[in-house]
């Protein structure tokens, strides 16, 4: 498409095309607002031009003959003159020339001079053609009329320009006739033109081209335009772009709007081009407006305000913020280069794609406050990374153009798009040639080096430059489509500016191959990061049309673009252009390949040449000739003068010696800039090159043979060239004067070489020196002041203004500089005084808002806002915001520094200005700041309706306001479980009271539950009431709990609100009767929780009288039962009684919580390597559920211990387990503190004997728990001290206490469950009796623990008893000397009484231990010789030959007639053997009466007395009675006889008071001494014996009759009992012998204890513990709802006991009973034992090493009980159900308790955290409940009771399996620990399953061999 910039005269104009000079406009536009009719006149007299009407009025010639072209004048009023010219143009087509008239301006008659005969003169240095066609002139079309229409020729051939002599004109004059020839400006008068005059709008006009500019705008192909500042450039892009525009416009084809972008570095260019394009548009619209529109115009001159347009926000520019959002209203678009790659980089990156994570951060940390200083541009490097670098290595660098050398060569060349990276490396950097790249050639390895360092600190920081940026984009191109519609033009403007590797991303733009214009300059390439020349460019493109086919069309020709050059300098004069040029020419003879090669650059009108100042040196003159006025006033430079120096430091020196003089700045600053008068201060002395290299210039010098060669060493002079290209930036500065001031050598090359060519006038001391400073207006000032600012020289600006005494400009401009000063600062100043900095630059900018106006006023509080930020002070930033009109900031700002407040307010009456995702943003943040914060009232209704807030809070997960919003409309039920379900139960509690007032029972019901689960946390196990307390909200909940309406509760929970207000109130009674109740409701850890606060009671119990310490023990029995069920529990954190118990809590699957206070917490630091099963948790401890059973257990265990040993030490000295017989005896006892009871005898009965007989057995149950809970506590001297107490309490010393023929099992505690463990510690006691080490002790324990052991446990006492060590072997003296047979045998079958000769046996042993006096206790002793006695006297009443009915007549104690082995097995009754016991029995009766060799009998509590022997003579007395009687012997009464009468006759000693055996001696010898004439009584020892018991204490004797001769016997004052068969008589004496001889078992197998001392074996205690007496955990599954796993406790593992014996057994005696042989385990067994325990001991560990097996075993049973249901089908479905299922339900139920676990994290810090983290928060709260709720869902899918599930959907199941995985991969916690189970689930449900085919037989082959056979 080409251009159309062809405009017509306007309506009612002729031939002659009008053109209007710039000036001629602004007088135009000044008669028109002056005067109309003055306006009009002119406009008539242009018409009449226009037609051809000359007159001599109109067409009078105005410079002289020989002056050339002429110059017409044409008159307008009398004074005004219209001055024009005959000029010839190119006409439209281009094929010919017109002549048109060309209008200067409209003067005053006083105003034309002589400048309009130079300007003839000039313009006749065209050609003398030139000069015909302007003189030429068409004959009158009519010689009526006069009228001469324009001439037409062919295009004129290129003339040689004539020379011209000097212009003798004043500088005025000169400055008139540049302005007239160059920077005057040509206008078609068209019909827009004319409408603006009448409008009077300040508009643009598109101005008439040279023909080279021309044919630039109408080229069809790319073209690359260089030309050095002033020469068109930006006009030709300008005017190609409205061309292409207006061609679209005015086309008749249908064709799509051209898409067309301006691009330059910089914003102020792109702006300043867009609104001249914008003017342009509006000065072509104003031609179709009426003149009736016209006249409603009114016009408009805006005041451009100081704005840095950097600091626009990008909304303000209506561009879309990405690429692909461009729409065809958007084109042309004007755009900065770096706004446009942040649009395609919106486009293809993305901070959510890994990939282009990291590069788009490049792009779009808009919102970070430091994001200005993290892209690395000049400024900062030379202020953050510069001072950095070692100086060894930039010492004599310019920091400058090594970010150029960085930026140009390393990163943005077209070498750097090969490397990795897009970074050059060293090798190939070090090798690039030195012409080309002639900057650092001898430095290359210096530069990498800190190009590494640079590279290291950028990456450290985080921060990216220029090129990284663009690397980053093209990157993503390589592998992705552009995006959105490429565009079909694109100007590319100060090319020079970009990297090269920027024109490879700019070209992929652009899918028209001819659609490129390049712009730009390589000679000022003075920006920091660009090195590049348009030759490589136009190379560099040309390759990449060659490679991108996707760019250029499939069969396109390939071209490179068109080059063209602007050679004419409009904005200097011919002296400074030659100069300038000058330079050129040395860099291209030098280095041609670093600049493009240009034709000379040429100024319209000659000119002064620049003036080198030299030979000036410290000694000479000053500079205050040309810096200050001779006479020493002060003269400053001119608002369009400057003096140029090398840098800042350069600057500063300066100042020092003049003072404010007038603009000084650097080269760097002066870029872009243009100035009238220039003065190059110290360039040469300043620079880094000596002038040995500077020499180097001298080579084009003609004669100076001295000049140093550059093809020896060209790398040394690569820095001229730089400098050169400074020098030649400062050089074309200049306008009109140019000053070079250089004091140093260093300038002579230069100087010379110029002075060579004539280009410059030298000036030296002694010669005539210019007057330099010139003054200016304030006018003029404040317009260079406002050019200064928008090229941010804000210093320079400063002075311009104050010059102007424009104060609120220099505000604006100090507030500028402030925030630069800011800027510089960071990551070089501490981070205080940065903000500091930004403070002050931010108060600076509040000011300046506060006295602007308008779009200013705005952009200053914006800016102030941004420098707030900066500061981090968020308050001021926001309200700095809201005065800028920045709603969406304000409320960002108001909302970061936490004024909720401010936020809600803007949000509420700016939310229209506010994008929507913003406002809903900051409205969500509110509410949730307010919602969550009940303290803090907001200023404005947070929602419209309560729907809406319930939804949000519910949303948010805010459940107290939400539980608040439904209190306040009565809604009390759910604000109660929401308060419930969020852990507040006081709140809840409250609210179910006030939902009670409505009558609603279950609300009731639901307070006293959560009442209790309170009491339970705070109130659990071992919490003292006292620590309850201390607890604010206890005692809140005390008080709710009395406001209970508790006729609407159960029993039940009554009990339990009971409980807690008895414990809390310290009521321990109403506690032991509560503790019962809960018993018979089976809520044993509420029974277990009372009787925990009874016993925590200091409660001395030592004088306690039997009853009362009966009823302690059986309740402590109760609570040590409990205590040892719990610690046996298999699973007791599954148990929600003891978790409510022990306030334990389940935080996931397999973890729990030991909250702090509670009684495990304190286990923990209490217990030695508690701490290795625990983790640290901010509310207590955590452990696995493995390692809470096992802290469990063991603090039981160590509770449990603790209370049985203090109860034990105080049972072992309370008095009433022991009676005191001298006080029983003689009413009195001497002790003093006597440790024994006290009793009358009128107390002793069967039931004070049974009631003494229970205690002890309820001790040794207490006792029993505590070593079934320590298996490894020694226990055997308290075993056998409680079996000690137990047989003396069965066994009394004395007839009047009882017998065993007075216990009743009935009144005995548990009867079956205490027998058992009786006979447990009895087998137990036996194992560890060892004759060794208790050799003391041994008979007596050996005889009492045998007596039990028959006695309780008959049936199986042969077979452990045959397994002792005692019964093996014992010392010597246990051992008869005559024949070596062990005692203890003959015991053991004395007490059995199994064979013939037992009671010889029993014999024998008494006689060994008498006639030896072995060691024992009497009275235990007494009970031997009873039961041998007794066995003797029923062996023998049972003689046939004695009597016809057996034992007829016999009257006996009836403890002797207990045992059913006496009346059954045919023993031996050897007289002569009882004649000699009844002789070691005189003995012992003599030696109790002598108290005399009796040290080896001893009795338990006390030592011998007199009353003491005295009892036990009257008990063998008894015994001898008894014998005498029975045993119608004379032998033996002889025996007897001689025994009482020994007692008889030999008085006790003196100190004795009473002697009760005289009784029984004296009446045995009244009644048996015959009376004269009379036989002795037949029944006189039971008479005796009868009247000495005389009914005292519990009667024991019994009379056998037969049933047949009951009527025939005499009758005496005992009890009779009538039997038929002997077998008979133990069973109809006491229930006891049925139940202890019939039922009583211990059903255990048999153990083979180890021989060595017992000590050494606990396992037997352990074995049989676990086998016999372990209480079931069964008592506590009444509470729950569900049957639990019982699984097995690893700690109670049966210990191996396989070591060897510590010596043989010794083989029994021959006579032995066989059952009392020792028989072991088999091998069959032994090899059955050891594999059941390997098999037990696999599934403890397979049990406890997996947790969560528990929880798939629960699922699995649900499941399980489902399918049983009556409406499941069998089938496949049932496989998937009972098996991969259970596993995915424990993966789901652990990924909804580790999510909830995270919303009650969350949910805490909502109020903890500071405000600033509110959005993050409730993002996470947002996202975790809907997690949490999606969790939920799939529970309620999957759950075993789920309809899904009946619907035996396979693939909604395998749907289900892949909604939990995904839910799994949202969890916030990790569930690696479940993989293994979800993996189950899902190759058992999801993974196809592989079927392996079948390999099919291989069948035979047919024969058919055979065939033709037939």
């Amino acid at each position: 498409m080409k251009a159309a910039l062809y405009f017509d005269n306007a309506d009612g104009f002729g031939e002659w095309r009008i053109l209007i000079s710039t000036e001629a406009y602004k007088n135009l536009r000044e008669l028109r607002k002056a005067d109309e009719k003055i306006f009009k006149t002119i406009v008539k007299k242009i018409k009449q031009l226009s037609n051809g009407h000359f007159s001599d009025d109109n067409h009078k010639r105005l410079n002289g003959p020989d002056a050339g072209i002429p110059i017409h004048e044409a008159k307008m009023t009398k004074d005004l003159r219209l001055v024009y010219q005959i000029d010839c143009v190119p006409d439209q087509d281009g094929k010919s020339e017109r002549q048109a008239i060309k209008v200067y301006g409209i003067y005053t008659h006083a105003q034309l001079g002589k400048i309009w005969d130079a300007l003839g003169s000039h313009l006749a240095r065209k050609g003398r053609e030139y000069r015909r066609r302007c003189i030429f002139r068409n004959r009158p079309i009519s010689s009526n009329n006069g009228v001469i229409l324009p001439a037409s020729f062919p295009p004129a051939e290129p003339e040689p320009e004539c020379s011209g002599g000097p212009l003798d004109l004043s500088d005025k004059d000169m400055d008139h006739l540049h302005s007239l020839l160059v920077l005057e400006k040509y206008v078609t008068f068209s019909q827009a033109f004319l409408h603006s005059l009448i409008a009077n709008q300040d508009v643009q006009h598109v101005f008439m081209l040279t023909p080279q500019e021309q044919k630039i705008v109408e080229c069809t192909t790319s073209c690359c335009v260089l030309g050095r500042s002033g020469t068109g450039k930006t006009t030709t892009m300008l005017f190609k772009i409205l061309g292409i525009q207006r061609a679209w416009e005015m086309s008749t084809v249908d064709m799509p709007k051209p898409r067309q972008i301006f691009v330059t570095k910089s914003k102020v260019l792109a702006t300043k081009v867009e609104e001249y394009f914008t003017k342009l548009l509006e000065s072509l619209a104003l031609a179709g407006y009426t003149l009736q529109e016209l006249a409603k115009m009114k016009a408009h001159n805006v005041q451009e305000g100081l704005v840095d347009l950097d600091d626009l926000p990008e909304s303000l520019t209506n561009i879309p913020t990405k690429y692909s959002e461009l729409e065809d209203k958007h084109f042309p678009l004007f755009v900065t280069f770096d706004r446009l790659a942040k649009m395609i980089a919106a486009d293809i990156l993305s901070k959510d794609v890994p990939e282009t994570r990291d590069s788009a951060g490049l792009f779009f940390n808009v919102d970070d406050a430091d994001a200005h200083d993290c892209f690395v541009a000049y400024d900062v490097f030379a202020n953050q990374y510069w001072p950095h670098f070692p100086q060894n290595l930039t010492k004599n660098l310019n920091p400058w153009l090594v970010f150029s050398e960085f930026m140009g060569i390393v990163k943005g060349s077209e070498h750097a798009l090969t490397c990795p990276e897009g970074v050059l490396d060293r090798a190939n950097y070090l090798c690039l040639p030195h012409r080309s790249n002639p900057n650092f050639a001898n430095q290359r390895g210096i530069l990498y080096d800190i190009f590494e360092i640079y590279t290291k600190i950028k990456r450290q920081r985080r921060h990216h430059d220029v090129a990284d940026r663009t690397h980053a984009i093209l990157k993503v191109l390589r592998s992705q489509r552009f995006p959105g519609q490429q565009i079909d033009y694109l100007y590319v403007d100060e090319a020079q500016d970009n990297l090269l590797i920027d024109a490879l991303f700019l070209r992929q733009l652009c899918r028209n191959p001819d659609g490129l214009f390049w712009a730009g300059d390589t000679a000022q390439t003075i920006s920091a990061g660009s090195s590049f020349r348009f030759d490589d460019l136009k190379a560099f493109l040309y390759r990449v049309e060659q490679q991108n086919t996707s760019v250029n069309s499939a069969g396109a020709y390939l071209h490179p673009p068109t080059m063209f050059q602007l050679a004419i300098n409009y904005r200097s004069h011919g002296g400074i252009v030659n100069c300038a040029h000058s330079v050129i020419e040395l860099i291209t003879e030098f280095w041609p390949n670093t600049i493009d090669s240009l034709r000379p650059e040429k100024g319209v009108v000659d000119g002064l040449k620049p003036v080198f100042f030299t030979g000036w040196d410290k000694d000479t003159v000053r500079y205050e000739q040309f810096l200050f006025g001779a006479s020493g006033s002060h003269i400053e430079f001119g608002a369009q003068q400057c003096i140029l120096v090398r840098d800042d430091a350069a600057r500063q020196k300066l100042r020092e010696q003049v003072g404010e003089v007038g603009l000084i700045m650097t080269l760097y600053e002066s870029k872009g800039l243009e100035f009238n008068d220039v003065l190059l201060y110290n360039f040469f002395e300043d620079s880094v090159v000596d002038l040995s290299r500077w020499r180097i210039v001298l080579n084009l010098v003609e004669g100076q043979g001295h000049a140093p060669k550059f093809d020896r060493d060209e790398a040394r002079y690569a820095g001229v060239c730089s400098e050169l290209k400074l020098l030649y930036v400062g050089i074309t500065r200049a306008r009109k004067n140019m000053w070079i001031v250089d004091k140093s050598d260093k300038s002579d090359p230069m100087r010379i070489f110029w002075s060579s060519r004539n280009q410059v006038q030298n000036c030296t001391p002694g010669t005539d020196v210019p007057h330099l400073a010139v003054s200016s207006t304030p006018e003029e000032w404040a317009s260079f002041g406002r050019s200064l600012f928008s090229h941010k020289r804000y210093s320079q600006a400063i002075h311009c203004f104050e010059r102007a005494n424009l104060h609120h400009e220099v505000k604006v401009c100090e507030a500028y500089q402030l925030r630069e000063v800011a800027r510089s600062g960071v990551g070089v100043v501490p981070l205080s005084n940065q903000k500091r900095a930004f403070n002050v630059a931010a108060d600076a900018f509040a000011g300046c808002g506060a006295t602007a106006t308008g779009n200013q006023k705005l952009q200053y509080y914006r800016n102030s806002a941004d420098c707030y930020v900066r500061a981090e002070d968020d308050l001021k930033a926001a309200e700095a915001y809201l005065n800028a009109q920045e709603f969406e900031q304000a409320a960002k700002r108001y909302r970061k520094a936490g004024r909720f407040d401010k936020t809600l307010h803007v949000i509420n009456d700016h939310g229209m200005n506010i994008p929507e995702e913003t406002t809903t943003e900051l409205w969500t943040v509110c509410r949730l700041f307010y919602c969550s914060r009940s303290n803090t009232q907001a200023p404005l209704r947070l929602f419209s309706t309560f729907e809406k807030e319930l939804e949000f809070l519910e949303d948010c997960d805010l459940d107290f306001a939400r539980a608040s919003l439904l209190e306040s409309h009565s809604r009390y039920y759910e604000a109660a479980e929401l308060h419930l379900s969020e852990n507040r139960p006081l709140e809840a509690v409250r609210a179910f009271i006030k939902d009670n007032d409505s009558n609603n029972g279950n609300s009731t019901i639901r307070a006293a539950d959560t009442i209790l689960e309170y009491f339970w946390r705070k109130c659990s196990f071992r919490i003292a009431a006292k620590s309850a307390l201390a607890d604010e909200p206890m005692r809140h909940f005390i008080s709710l709990a009395d406001q209970l309406q508790t006729n609407k509760l159960t029993p039940v929970t009554r009990d339990l609100i009971l409980m807690f207000q008895n414990i809390l109130r310290g009521n321990y009674e109403a506690l032991e009767n509560l503790s019962l109740a809960f018993h018979k409701h089976n809520s044993q850890p509420a029974a277990l929780l009372c009787l925990d606060h009874v016993f925590s009671r200091a409660t001395d119990i030592r004088s306690f009288a039997v009853d009362e310490i009966q009823r302690f023990l059986e309740q402590f029995h109760a609570y040590a039962r409990l205590l040892y069920q719990i610690s046996t529990f298999p699973d007791p954190v599954e148990h929600r009684g003891i978790q409510r118990l022990f306030s334990i809590m389940r935080l996931s699957g397999d973890e729990f919580l030991i909250p702090n206070g509670t009684f495990l917490h304190s286990s923990v630091m209490e217990m030695r390597q508690a701490i290795t099963l625990v983790s640290e948790h901010p509310s207590g401890y955590t452990a696995s559920r493995r390692n809470v059973t096992q802290l469990l257990q063991q603090s039981i265990r160590t509770v449990l211990k603790d209370k049985v040993l203090e109860i034990d030490a105080m049972c072992c000295k309370s008095p009433v387990f022991s009676q005191c017989l001298p006080f029983l005896i003689s009413g009195m006892c001497r002790r003093d503190n006597c440790p024994q009871e006290h009793v009358a005898v009128s107390k002793l009965d069967r039931l004070y004997y049974n009631k003494r007989v229970a205690i002890h057995i309820w001790q040794i149950l207490i006792l029993q728990f505590m070593y079934s809970a320590h298996p490894y506590m020694e226990r055997r001297k308290s075993m056998r001290d409680w079996l000690k107490h137990l047989y003396e309490a069965i066994n009394p010393p004395f007839f009047i206490q009882g017998s065993p023929a007075d216990l009743d099992m009935s009144l005995m505690p548990l009867r079956l469950d205490s027998m058992k463990v009786v006979k447990l510690w009895i087998r137990e006691s036996f194992y560890s009796l060892d004759p060794f080490y208790t050799q003391a002790e041994f008979l007596t324990a050996l005889m009492g623990v045998t007596s039990l052991s028959f006695a309780f446990d008959r049936h199986d006492a042969p077979v452990y008893i045959s397994r002792a060590k005692c019964t093996v072997s014992g010392p010597s003296e246990l051992f008869r000397k005559w024949d070596g047979r062990y005692m203890v045998h003959d015991l053991l079958s004395s007490y059995q009484g199994a064979t013939r000769s037992s009671i010889s046996s029993g014999i024998l042993y008494l006689l060994h231990v008498l006639d030896n006096r072995l060691y024992a206790n009497l009275s235990v002793l007494c009970d031997c010789v009873e039961d041998i006695c007794s066995a003797f006297v029923i062996k023998y009443r049972m003689d046939p030959d004695f009597n016809k009915f057996p034992l007829h007549g016999v009257v006996l104690p009836c403890n002797w007639l207990l045992l059913p082995h006496k009346f059954t097995a045919d023993k031996q009754t050897k007289l002569d053997l009882m004649g000699k016991l009844l002789e070691e029995i005189a003995k012992l009766v003599k030696a109790l009466r002598l108290e005399a060799g009796m040290e080896f009998l001893w009795l338990n509590h006390t030592k011998f007395t007199p009353i003491l022997r005295n009892v036990f003579i009257s008990r063998i007395c008894r015994i001898l009675c008894l014998i005498a009687h029975n045993i119608k012997n004379r032998f033996m009464r002889e025996k007897v006889d001689e025994i009482i009468l020994s007692l008889h006759k030999n008085d006790p000693p003196s100190n004795w008071r009473v002697a009760n055996y005289r009784k029984l001696v004296d009446d045995v010898v009244k009644y048996m001494t015959p009376l004269p004439g009379r036989a002795p009584p037949s029944d006189g020892y039971l008479r005796a014996l009868l009247a000495f018991d005389n009914n005292k204490g519990v009667s024991n004797l019994v009379h056998l009759v037969h049933k047949t001769m009951n009527q025939y016997t005499r009758v005496y004052m005992v009890r009779r009992l009538v039997y038929e068969k002997i077998i008979e008589i133990p069973h109809l004496l006491s229930s006891y012998a049925v139940i202890a001889q019939s039922t009583l078992r211990v059903e255990a197998p048999a153990f083979v204890p180890r021989l060595g001392h017992s000590k050494d074996q606990p396992e037997a205690i352990q074995h049989n513990e676990k086998e016999i007496t372990e209480t079931q955990p069964e008592e506590f599954e009444g509470e729950e709802e569900k049957d639990e796993d019982v699984t097995a406790n690893p700690d109670t593992e049966t210990p191996d006991a396989s070591e060897s014996s510590d010596e043989p057994a010794t083989s029994l005696a021959p006579d032995l009973d066989e059952s009392l042989r020792s028989h072991g385990p088999s091998v069959e067994e032994e090899e059955a034992a050891r594999n059941i325990q390997k098999a037990y001991r696999c599934h403890v560990r397979r049990r406890s090493g997996r947790a969560v097996n528990a929880e798939i075993d629960a699922i699995f049973l649900t499941c399980l009980k489902e399918t049983q249901s009556s409406e499941w089908r069998p089938g496949y479905y049932n496989l998937l159900f009972l098996g991969p299922l259970p596993h995915l339900l424990v993966c789901l139920e652990r990924g909804i308790a580790l999510t909830r676990a995270a919303k009650a994290k969350t949910k805490g810090l909502l109020n903890k955290e500071s405000h600033e983290k509110l959005e993050e928060l409730g993002r996470q709260r947002s996202d975790i409940v809907t997690l949490l709720k999606k969790g939920l869902k799939l529970r309620k899918q999957l759950e075993p009771s789920s309809s899904t599930h009946r619907a035996r959907d396979i693939d909604a199941l395998k749907r289900g399996v892949l909604e939990v995985k995904e839910f799994m991969q949202g969890v916030p916690s990790s569930m690696q620990d479940m993989q293994s189970e979800f993996q189950m689930a899902y190759k058992g449900i999801v993974a196809e399953k592989r079927v392996h085919a079948r390999k099919e037989k291989e069948r035979p082959n047919l024969n058919i061999e055979d065939i033709d056979a037939y």
